[in-house]
């Protein structure tokens, strides 16, 4: 039993990250209909850029809260920009072009991004210093550390404040409006430019704090993280309904679970043919049931289209 609980503590920790990503795929997607496959690569530069910045400071002698504290809005601005360019650069005059240009030119952008970094800050893995204490909190068999509930009390943060600000807020009603029909908010007085570039922000300050927290959970960086983490965060996306905030947080923590708990019974189901690392297989066997049972994900609604 403390296996399995340990498992859920996991599962619900890695599900969270997937979720801060998945929020920032589901919210491009509901407003441009567009797939940001260079998503996962925002995550990775947030990782990047916070660990420079602590490496820089790591001799003033400040707590590692206070450095992780330092390097986070750095990190959420060097990701905006570069998402914002993003937008502005390769996505804006594909807008009316067929859906599989801007597709195409997403995975390019995740290839670049990884050259560039790689090209920065050198191929080899780089350790991310421990900035939160290490000790183990003893839940009763099974464990859990200060940087796993930093992760889960942010993640619950971060919903309620984006649910709030696309529900409560005038950028919150501009982006409802210009995700239903951005030729028609336009004529009421709406920006469409600005709202999709708000988005992409957005979504870039997820990506950035999701970054910090993989590196700090993980204690490790490199120019390839993000794809892996994007890729599934994408999934977490689809398995919850693309387009639904709430579905992007469930399908993560799903995909999180799943994961996890294959990652820790996957050895016995299978006899030890197939040890931890093969994980990843419940993950996506996990997204073609549920997407073969209902293709709309699991929040997502039938949309009809009219003849």
């Amino acid at each position: 039993m403390d296996i399995f609980l340990q498992q859920i503590i996991n599962g619900l920790v890695l599900g969270s990250m997937y979720a801060l990503v998945a929020l920032g795929y589901t919210m491009v997607y509901g407003i441009i209909n567009l797939i940001n496959f260079a998503h996962g690569e925002i995550l990775m530069i947030g990782a990047l850029v916070s660990w420079s910045v602590v490496g820089a400071m790591s001799g003033t002698g400040l707590p590692g809260w206070v450095l992780m504290l330092i390097s986070l809005p750095i990190s959420i601005l060097v990701c905006s920009a570069v998402n914002f360019g993003v937008e502005k650069l390769a996505y804006k005059p594909l807008r009316n072009a067929p859906r599989l240009a801007p597709l195409i030119t997403a995975m390019g952008l995740s290839l670049l991004l990884q050259t560039l970094a790689m090209i920065i800050w050198k191929p080899n893995p780089k350790p991310y210093p421990q900035l939160l204490p290490t000790d183990p909190i003893d839940l009763g068999g099974p464990v859990i550390s200060v940087t796993q509930i930093l992760i889960l009390g942010i993640t619950a943060c971060v919903l309620a404040a984006l649910m709030w600000l696309v529900n409560r807020t005038k950028l919150g009603r501009a982006m409802r409006a210009t995700a239903e029909n951005p030729k028609v908010a336009a004529l009421m007085g709406v920006k469409p430019d600005f709202v999709i570039s708000a988005t992409f922000v957005i979504g870039a300050t997820l990506a950035a704090i999701a970054g910090i927290m993989w590196a700090a959970n993980y204690g490790t960086v490199q120019h390839a993280m993000g794809f892996l983490p994007g890729l599934k965060a994408f999934c977490a996306a689809v398995l919850g309904g693309i387009g639904n905030l709430a579905g992007a947080v469930v399908g993560g923590l799903l995909l999180g679970l799943v994961e996890a708990l294959g990652a820790g019974y996957l050895g016995q189901l299978t006899g030890g043919l197939l040890g931890s690392h093969y994980a990843d297989i419940f993950a996506f066997v996990a997204l073609i049931l549920v997407l073969t049972l209902r293709p709309q994900g699991l929040l997502g609604e039938r949309v009809a289209d009219r003849a």
